[in-house]
């Protein structure tokens, strides 16, 4: 058993990290989402280049979370696709290299679930987004650095972004759905 007495304390029962900054392990994580295609499946996507600083505050209920996400890094598996997400008709991966997700407070929390709000920013576009936040678990590597895992979940209309892209389809409805959820696996390494 790892001995997390330096590296954790008490919140309302639950174990968290110490204060200090945290930053988002390259090695382990995943930033994708899921939208549906031809109204009858999911297509399933991520990027494969992200960065986040998480500030654990002495208050944990005063913590805040920056991510920035390179666009062209996106990746659904099938070429093609990815091209096009890189295009105009969606992200603009040249003229807006980055998305950018900032907290703006922590809205609710009931045991290891936080509610955060925040603003994302696609494009030239900032709009509001609450991110539900699962907390795994804090603890130490084999390596001796502290680490926090979470998982979080939003949900979006991607029109609000501009990225309006579509086709009608000869059955009725549209080949891209609107909504557009967003799902994040992560661990974060101490760095101070």
């Amino acid at each position: 058993m790892t001995d997390t007495a330096a590296n954790s304390r008490d919140f309302e029962g639950l174990q968290i990290p110490v204060p200090g900054t945290y930053l988002l392990d390259s090695a382990h994580k995943r930033v994708g989402f899921v939208a549906r295609h031809l109204m009858v499946s999911k297509v399933r996507g991520e990027f494969a280049e992200a960065t986040a600083t998480v500030t654990i505050a002495e208050d944990p209920l005063q913590s805040a979370v920056t991510a920035e996400i390179q666009t062209a890094s996106v990746h659904t598996g099938q070429k093609d696709r990815d091209n096009h997400l890189r295009t105009g008709d969606f992200f603009e991966a040249e003229k807006y290299p980055t998305m950018v997700y900032r907290s703006t407070g922590i809205k609710s929390h009931s045991e290891a679930e936080f509610v955060l709000d925040g603003e994302l920013t696609i494009k030239d576009v900032t709009k509001p987004v609450e991110l539900l936040v699962e907390f795994e678990g804090v603890g130490r590597s084999p390596y001796g650095f502290d680490v926090f895992g979470f998982s979080a979940t939003a949900e979006i209309d991607r029109e609000e972004w501009g990225l309006t892209y579509n086709m009608a389809l000869e059955s009725g409805g549209v080949m891209i759905g609107k909504k557009v959820k967003i799902e994040i696996e992560g661990e974060a390494i101490r760095q101070a």
